[in-house]
């Protein structure tokens, strides 16, 4: 058996290296970006006007001029216009390109149009005022995406605005998703009295769906041969194997002996932490095998813990580390890390976490009431109100 810490490093050593492929922007989101994006001008690219208004030459203000004779109107989206005489101005419209001969835009608000003349009210202006320069936001050639960042409707908007019409990605895993056990029925299924619904899988699906992964669900009944004649035909297919139960002692729990039939490369099997001890791991040709136990909870434990981090760090997205500060003291006396469910709060900045006590690693609907998990070190039993601690959250936090 390893420790936590162990397990981790292994797994994060075995990282799947994704593809690259190409797409249309219009499939991008949820996706990770695999190359810089760079402005293909300056943003803003022209001296764009802010406000709709007036544009005037400030210095014909500042020596006292208040009223000035309107020559025409610049739009938006329309050619640069030229201001003919230095002491008149151009009605202006929000976004477009300032005008040649003026420098300063005073809004409508501010001033009072009769026929063709506006009069000033009587405010303070500052020259440059209302003017959104060119290259003031990124100039051209620089880079405003960096690679590795996950695609979401903000990106699309720069991606576009640069003319991206297709843009690299690291193409999803795809992923299998595996159950075993007899006592296991589809979920639209009325199941016997010693069955129970399938769920675990469909945990896994929706959670991979979520950041953009391919993943298919599949259901193994508990004989080693076929359990083995299906894995088989499923490692060919899939870049990474979830699976949910059969890594026991039980009498019908096949899942390590046929894997390593399979010619898959054991890491570990079994892990010093409570939930999830019974968690196998390993590779065979560049694919990663995450065989967890069947427990609701110890399966989520161990998907969040481990599963997530690795895809993140295999997509070299950044990982970010988070604390809570129990809020009860809580003892706990074997020697094994710890991931106790908690409900999280937001207390200016600070996360508070309080305990969620469960029934075990089979109450599944314990982790509705709870955000996440704390872990707990092996190396104390009793855990004061006011420390600190890893958080895995499960839920977003506000």
């Amino acid at each position: 058996m390893i420790s936590v810490q162990e397990a981790v490093n292994i797994i994060q050593s075995n990282l799947a290296k994704p593809e690259i492929i190409e797409v249309s922007f219009k499939e991008a989101v949820g996706k990770v970006l695999a190359e810089p994006i760079s402005a293909d001008r300056d943003f803003p690219p022209f001296d764009r006007v802010m406000m709709d208004g007036i544009a005037i030459n400030y210095d014909r203000y500042n020596s006292g001029q208040s009223m000035f004779n309107v020559e025409a109107t610049q739009l938006a989206g329309a050619p640069r216009l030229t201001l003919r005489q230095a002491d008149n101005c151009l009605e202006v419209m929000t976004g477009a390109m300032l005008p040649k001969g003026v420098d300063t835009v005073i809004r409508y608000e501010d001033v009072t149009i009769v026929g063709n003349k506006a009069v000033v009210n009587d405010i303070e202006i500052f020259k440059g005022q209302n003017i959104h320069n060119q290259g003031q936001d990124i100039e051209k050639d620089h880079i405003i995406i960096k690679p590795s960042t996950l695609i979401t409707p903000a990106e699309i908007g720069v991606i576009t605005t640069v003319g991206k019409e297709k843009v690299k990605v690291y193409k999803p895993l795809k992923f299998a998703i595996i159950s075993t056990g007899d006592e296991l029925v589809p979920v639209e299924d009325e199941p016997k009295e010693y069955q129970i619904r399938q769920s675990n899988s469909h945990v896994f699906k929706s959670s991979l769906d979520q950041i953009g992964m391919d993943a298919q669900v599949f259901h193994i009944v508990d004989d080693k041969e076929t359990l083995k004649g299906r894995i088989k035909d499923i490692l060919e297919e899939f870049d990474a194997l979830i699976l949910s139960g059969g890594v026991s002692k039980g009498k019908s729990d096949f899942v390590p002996e046929v894997l390593e039939e399979l010619g898959v490369t054991k890491h570990f099997h079994r892990v010093a932490q409570r939930p999830g001890k019974p968690f196998w791991f390993g590779t065979v040709k560049n694919k990663s095998v995450f065989a967890l136990p069947g427990n609701p909870v110890s399966t989520f434990l161990c998907f969040n813990k481990y599963i997530l981090p690795w895809l993140r760090k295999s997509y070299r997205l950044e990982e970010k580390i988070q604390l809570a500060q129990l809020e009860e003291d809580f003892s706990f006396k074997p020697d094994l890390t710890y991931f106790l469910q908690v409900k999280v709060n937001n207390e200016k900045g600070m996360l508070k976490a309080t305990p969620v006590k469960g029934q075990g690693s089979g109450d599944l609907a314990n982790l509705v009431l709870a955000d996440g998990f704390i872990e707990l070190p092996p190396d104390k039993y009793d855990f004061k109100a006011g420390e600190l601690f890893p958080l895995i959250p499960y839920r977003r936090l506000d």
